[in-house]
């Protein structure tokens, strides 16, 4: 009896690795073609991994939009620099078409783009390029004045995708995010998922081809409601048009970008926050990418953020109106510290970016907030959400360990 148990045990031994061995091959074959399980460069698996007992890898960053690009050597130090003392890994940063051909098809002005990749690299920070914006030779017919205008023809912005490819793998760049936020105006005449798709699928074949390491996401949508009038789409909206087109077939990963000021991202369930259009509210980004045949496709959250300062009134959280427009900078601080829980409790989401590391310059009468996200103030001075931030992080980190 006991030789006949211990036969038993090794054929079912046996059986569950061929088993195991089996569904890790069919989960490989069903990637995108020329696509990786998890960004390259960082050093992390899948972020569905984790060390026995500790909290899922979400990848942390900085979100610096386009200002990387324009600070002199030392301002560009300092400003990677907070990512580093915050506990943040990654950088998103704007790679724009614009920036480098402004003015010609046949000229290139690389040398823009590869301060920063090499600034990032010297602070071992990995890059999330967002490859977007077009310059005014290449804009559709009858949009003018805004790099914001869709390219005229997707193919050629995919060729400069590819420049950008072969050009930054040698420097650790792998992780592509395409476009930003096209369900608004950052896709001028008006949103169009279907142009918007075409564009996503040329550019993603085209990364892949330069870069077998290459990571492509697909460009943060802004977790806003639908307004025709104001040619906005909600990211329900925009992304089922989107994947209807195939266009989650395309991708490794959704960018979303959930401000959820004044509320905190943990607010109780059922109050409509940007965060529970993730996976838990009725209608929700995971859903649909169910129901058009990705239902592991991860989410990174490539901006999150809360302003401090604007036109309207402030919040310090116990009180909302319709005119308000910015938080205290205590609530700012506490909106840090919950988005990095949140981030982490929701096994759908792969990475965080806060936007962003320093206000922008003083702007008119009007204060618009969106110059009021930083982490600094314009003039260097820490906000409590530094602090908060890099508090949340260090936990977060200790729990992984």
């Amino acid at each position: 009896m006991l030789k006949e148990s211990s036969r038993r045990q090794r054929l079912l031994v046996a059986l569950v690795a061929f088993v195991v061995s089996a569904v890790a091959t069919i989960v490989a074959a069903s990637l995108p073609s020329g696509s990786s399980a998890a960004p390259q460069g960082d050093g992390a698996a899948s972020s569905s991994a984790s060390p026995a007992g500790g909290a899922r890898d979400v990848r942390m960053g900085i979100s610096y939009g386009d200002t990387l690009t324009w600070k002199s050597d030392k301002d560009l130090d300092r400003a990677l620099d907070d990512a580093v003392a915050v506990g943040a890994k990654w950088a998103r940063v704007d790679l724009s078409w614009n920036n480098i051909q402004p003015e010609s098809p046949n000229d290139y002005e690389w040398h823009r783009f590869d301060r920063v990749a090499k600034a990032a690299k010297a602070h071992r920070l990995n890059l999330l390029a967002v490859i977007a914006y077009t310059p005014k030779w290449a804009r559709v017919a009858g949009c003018t004045g805004s790099q914001s205008c869709a390219p005229a023809d997707p193919d050629a912005f995919a060729g400069f995708a590819k420049l950008a490819a072969e050009r930054y793998a040698a420097m650790g760049v792998h992780t592509w995010e395409v476009w930003n936020e096209p369900n608004i105006g950052f896709w001028k005449p008006a949103p169009d998922p279907a142009d918007f798709t075409e564009l996503l699928k040329v550019t993603s074949q085209a990364l892949r081809s330069a870069d077998s390491k290459a990571y492509v996401i697909m460009g943060g949508l802004a977790g806003i409601k639908t307004d025709h009038k104001s040619n906005r789409l909600s990211p329900l909206d925009f992304l089922t048009a989107a994947a209807k087109l195939g266009a989650n077939k395309h991708v490794d990963a959704v960018g979303y970008h959930p401000y959820n000021f004044p509320t905190l991202p943990s607010a109780t369930p059922g109050t409509g926050t940007a965060f529970e259009r993730i996976s838990t509210a009725q209608e929700n980004l995971m859903a649909v990418l169910d129901t058009y045949g990705t239902p592991d496709l991860p989410i990174w959250l490539t901006e999150t953020g809360a302003p401090t300062s604007g036109a309207g009134e402030v919040s310090d959280g116990t009180t909302i109106t319709d005119d308000t427009d910015h938080v205290t900078e205590a609530r700012q601080a506490e909106i840090a510290a919950d988005t990095v829980k949140t981030a982490v409790a929701n096994a759908h989401v792969d990475a965080m970016f806060w936007y962003t590391d320093q206000d922008l310059a003083p702007a008119d009468e009007k204060l618009r907030p969106t110059r009021y996200y930083g982490l600094r103030r314009f003039d260097g001075s820490k906000k409590p959400a530094f602090d908060a931030l890099k508090e949340a992080i260090t936990a977060y980190e200790k729990k992984r360990k």
